[in-house]
């Protein structure tokens, strides 16, 4: 007869199975993501289908599913954190894949392909091929990380939760039609470009951390119709597109002056 110990161990569920900690984190990043494409439905989508005339309803689900998307930013940086310090299960980096996939890929692509719908000077075919877009760079860039190894500390194209608040900060900014979708385009190539990002560790995390607490106050207020708060609320969308833009240059010319530096200590070795 074998022993109860090991009859207790054959029915144990597979380490495989097993969610960590940074696991339920990132179940919780899904959960946003998918959240925010309900919320971009039923507050946007169908009232205009069903022609009413409620505009504060709508702002105030376009700012519930753009704050769904930085809620899940934040389980996503804050997953990666306690994977670090604490044990990560086998399935944590797929289930880190697909949660990004719905939130930072499927509900940002959506919000554009719903404002293409519902804005006065949008084009809905033209916008539903920017959504499309999108969504392919989200789904490649995924695909990329997981197999391309780059050097430690950096990303390779502009990370996923990134390009998805720079997409809806885009549209929150209300340009005209053709300038919405040149940046959106932008931006999905800057995701599957190779240009560097930095990985956001350390001192960085919490201005990352502080910024999206920051842009969930600009939400807060444009919803409730405070006072500026469409200014404020077009302030902080500015400036997440100018971060876009600067933050690569800063890497790039990071690597320039790294690169004359070591030019400058070979010509140095050489010399007699």
């Amino acid at each position: 007869m074998p022993d109860a110990d090991e009859a207790d161990d054959e029915e144990e569920m597979p380490l495989s199975l097993r969610l960590s900690i940074a696991d339920t984190l990132t179940l919780g990043n899904a959960t946003c993501g998918f959240m925010a494409v309900y919320f971009t439905t039923t507050g946007i989508l169908i009232p205009h289908l069903q022609g009413s005339q409620e505009t504060g309803m709508a702002r105030h689900s376009a700012a519930t599913a753009v704050i769904l998307m930085l809620c899940a930013a934040v389980f996503d940086l804050f997953d990666g954190l306690v994977a670090r310090k604490l044990r990560s299960s086998p399935m944590g980096a797929e289930l880190d894949n697909l949660s990004d996939l719905i939130s930072f890929g499927l509900a940002p692509a959506y919000f554009v392909l719903v404002y293409g719908m519902v804005a006065d000077d949008a084009h809905q075919r033209v916008a539903a091929v920017g959504a499309i877009v999108v969504l392919l760079a989200v789904v490649l860039r995924l695909a990329r990380f997981s197999c391309v190894t780059v050097k430690d500390g950096t990303f390779q194209g502009m990370p996923s939760p990134f390009g998805a608040l720079t997409v809806v900060s885009i549209v929150l900014l209300e340009l005209p039609f053709v300038a919405t979708l040149l940046a959106i385009l932008g931006t999905a190539w800057l995701m599957v470009s190779r240009v560097e990002y930095p990985k956001p560790r350390g001192r960085l995390a919490v201005a990352m951390l502080s910024w999206i607490v920051l842009s969930m106050g600009l939400l807060a207020a444009w919803a409730f119709d405070a006072p500026s708060g469409q200014l404020l609320l077009q302030t902080g969308c500015a400036l997440q597109l100018v971060m876009g833009a600067v933050i690569p240059l800063f890497a790039t010319a990071r690597r320039v002056n790294n690169f004359r530096d070591n030019r400058r200590e070979a010509r140095a070795a050489q010399l007699p």
